[in-house]
């Protein structure tokens, strides 16, 4: 069965194992692999049995997106297995935002990640929605959702934001909820709002997720692994004791997200 990586972090060599503490130390969980280089995701990942990954990495100043994003297209332009998402900055203006879109959707990019935690946003704050603006239905946009420490990226927010700007596809990473899984039912009826498995198997039951599979719709998940906070194989064989059909495994393992993507 097909597997594609829907969420995993790389990072230049020189900064990786900084940026991997850096992450564990943020959640205070003990990262699976030291250091998140491209070179070690599709060593454990072909291991497990993925044969594609959404790649991306998070800019925390506005002088950082040109260099992250120029980095995420070596790497897709290296390694066929890669698919890359930009990432933006809430202190670009409008018209800096419309420009880097626009130069990363002719280099083949496939989508947008923000992290509202670590850029220090709320996703439905107004100075915010340049970006929504100026994105429209060029590409998803996959967010960080659901940390109970802080407001940023509590679900309602995208949920609002979801209601305004019904041309944009949202991804809500972990579950759409993150450690916040009492606060998902903002999400009902939301046509535009995804949801992938990242940072959430270690932390819920098979049957919880299931749950929150079927009351979304299987349609609209997609597995990941959140490289390198975990072992890809592990993760598998979490999202394994979920129980699901063999027809829906493959939509969430594959199939869901590359109709969201448009892969071939």
């Amino acid at each position: 069965m097909e597997i594609i990586d829907a969420h995993a972090h790389i990072y230049p060599t020189k900064i990786a194992e900084k940026a991997t503490a850096a992450i564990g130390d943020f959640y205070d969980i003990k990262m699976a692999m030291p250091a998140g280089v491209p070179e070690r995701l599709l060593e454990i990942g072909k291991k497990a049995g993925i044969s594609r990954f959404v790649v991306h990495s998070c800019a925390t100043k506005a002088a950082q997106v040109r260099h992250i994003n120029e980095f995420i297209k070596e790497e897709i332009d290296s390694h066929s297995e890669f698919l890359g998402f930009m990432t933006l900055h809430q202190d670009l203006t409008e018209e800096e935002i419309s420009e880097e879109i626009d130069w990363c959707v002719k280099n083949g990019f496939k989508g947008i990640k923000l992290h509202p935690d670590f850029q220090k946003f709320y996703i439905d704050d107004t100075s915010v929605e340049k970006i929504y603006r100026a994105v429209g239905d060029k590409l998803p946009i996959l967010f960080h959702t659901g940390d109970d420490r802080y407001e940023y990226s509590k679900p309602y927010r995208l949920a609002n934001i979801a209601k305004k700007y019904k041309n944009v596809n949202f991804i809500g990473a972990h579950f759409g909820g993150y450690r916040c899984w009492d606060e998902l039912d903002c999400y009902k009826g939301l046509d535009n709002v995804y949801f992938d498995t990242s940072s959430s198997l270690p932390f819920i039951s098979p049957e919880k997720a299931k749950g929150l599979i079927d009351k979304f719709g299987v349609e609209k998940f997609f597995f990941g692994t959140d490289f390198p906070m975990w072992n890809a194989s592990e993760e598998i064989e979490r999202f394994n004791k979920i129980p699901l059909t063999e027809s829906e495994r493959e939509k969430i393992f594959a199939l869901n997200v590359k109709t969201l993507l448009k892969l071939d």
